[in-house]
């Protein structure tokens, strides 16, 4: 469902602000042509102007925009940060992973979102994906 691959997954990451981590997770979609540019300007605009809804659960990020700035085929990109930064969130903050969402329209949005809850929400599986050095790994854990 989620089709996670090595053009998807990036470990390690350096930034200095949550719009830098959302903005390298978007890079990562646009790379493998599932949105347009202007879909990562989206997703920042929203947290901009939203705040940190994003931070779904403790250390978690999951950025969004709506399907038409410009998603042209539904995915996920998965970042993991160097360094924690913090999204502004009251409980869930500092984020360390930035899983960014492109749904074509919003059943597929919400069946991301319901994928993804279900690896991340399983304790043993979100310690291997916070610590692996190892991106096979990963993939292996999502599909």
């Amino acid at each position: 469902m989620l089709n996670l691959n090595t053009n998807l997954i990036r470990l390690d990451v350096e930034v200095e602000t949550a719009e830098e981590a959302i903005r390298e997770a978007g890079l990562l979609l646009v790379g493998v042509n599932k949105v347009e540019k202007r879909y990562i300007d989206a997703m920042v605009k929203g947290y901009q102007d939203v705040g940190p809804y994003i931070v779904l659960a403790p250390s978690i990020a999951i950025p969004h925009a709506r399907p038409e700035h410009g998603v042209l085929e539904q995915g996920v990109s998965l970042i993991r940060l160097k360094t924690p930064v913090g999204f502004g969130h009251p409980s869930n903050d500092p984020v360390q992973l930035v899983c960014a969402i492109c749904g074509t329209d919003s059943t597929s949005h919400i069946r991301l979102l319901q994928c993804l809850a279900s690896v991340l929400g399983d304790k043993n599986k979100l310690e291997v994906i916070l610590n692996t050095p190892n991106i096979e790994e990963i993939i292996s854990i999502f599909n």
